[in-house]
């Protein structure tokens, strides 16, 4: 068995999210980066479900991001309220394209045009219980660390981060 699938074209990327999905992940990865968060996309969950983004802040608070990159997204996917008991936030993120009403007012909102993010409104906290805590601290390190394992044993050029403390 090969360790490294010539047929995948990156390590990192899954290929299923739309152009649009890509687009406000993006713009609010640098957001993120700009507020000295950590940030692991499509994190699994010990549910079962899969966190389009997952932030870690410096303080250890642990932020979910549901990304809608539709109006249909939005209806079709009615699985977010599980998110709750995975973070200490949750938000929803789109484009202009997507009206901000649609979203509910008990989540943050941000708003991504793929080159960056505004927080439009901040979500509410609900803080997690320190086994929970623990447990998604760990998966977040675990599954960041393996890909970027992944990454390196594909051969890109993986430079250092600079988190801070």
């Amino acid at each position: 068995m090969p360790i490294v699938n010539p047929h995948q074209t990156h390590p990192l990327a899954d290929g299923r999210q739309s152009e649009n999905a890509m687009l406000v992940r993006r713009g609010v990865q640098r957001l993120f980066l700009e507020m000295g968060l950590t940030v692991a996309p499509e994190l699994p969950l010990a549910s079962g479900r899969r966190a389009d983004l997952v932030a870690l802040t410096k303080s250890g608070d642990i932020w979910i991001v549901e990304i809608k990159s539709s109006i249909e997204d939005w209806k079709a996917d009615r699985k977010w309220p599980i998110y709750r008991a995975h973070c200490d936030r949750l938000f929803f993120a789109t484009h202009p394209g997507v009206p901000r009403e649609i979203f509910p007012e008990d989540c943050g909102f941000i708003l991504s045009d793929g080159y960056g993010a505004e927080i439009l409104r901040e979500a509410p906290e609900h803080r997690l219980a320190a086994a929970t805590r623990k447990a998604m601290t760990l998966r977040f390190a675990r599954t960041s660390a393996a890909r970027l394992t992944l990454a390196e044993l594909a051969g890109l050029v993986v430079p250092e981060a600079d988190i801070g403390e």
